[in-house]
């Protein structure tokens, strides 16, 4: 669901559905644009920075383990990041991974991500782990959405704990 305060472009939906098989996840993303509203990003591939201030998709993930949890950014453009936490916003590293996610088009307004969660229990602790799977979608006018399975009280913020509304495993 968008986030109440930052309303997309008329017409615009997203949704998203996840599986996990083994030690990975895919998420199949969903864009409806039926004006053409959205300002897709199309240069850069392999891991990125900063993709979170375009279109962007995004995974989060956390365990029972107090505070620690993983950020995975992911392009359209097949670019991506991922980053490790210890704490809310704090700690920010890069995430080591067995192997890079990757982002592929599907079909017109479908994307799927696939991401390698090997060795993610090591940093946040065993599984079941809580999800957050959001979007930052930006349109052509420059107005931004925020895209959650839920949201906290206040601004769009997808690293609170209110956002990991999914389980896995």
């Amino acid at each position: 669901m968008p986030h109440p305060d930052f309303p997309p472009p008329d017409g615009v939906a997203v949704s998203a559905e996840w599986a996990m098989e083994s030690h990975r996840l895919a998420i199949d993303y969903r864009v409806i644009d039926p004006h053409r509203a959205i300002l897709w990003p199309t240069a850069a591939s392999g891991r990125t920075d900063s993709l979170w201030q375009h279109s962007c998709f995004e995974a989060f993930m956390a365990s029972g383990r107090p505070s620690t949890y993983a950020e995975f950014n992911l392009a359209p453009s097949g670019a991506w990041a991922a980053y490790a936490f210890d704490d809310y916003r704090a700690g920010m590293r890069e995430l080591a991974l067995a192997a890079s996610p990757l982002v592929a088009h599907s079909s017109p307004g479908q994307w799927r991500a696939t991401l390698d969660l090997m060795g993610l229990d090591d940093l946040i602790g065993p599984a079941p782990w809580r999800l957050a799977i959001t979007a930052v979608i930006e349109a052509k006018d420059c107005s931004k959405s925020y895209w959650s399975l839920a949201h906290p009280a206040g601004q769009p913020d997808f690293h609170h704990a209110d956002c990991f509304a999914a389980r896995l495993g």
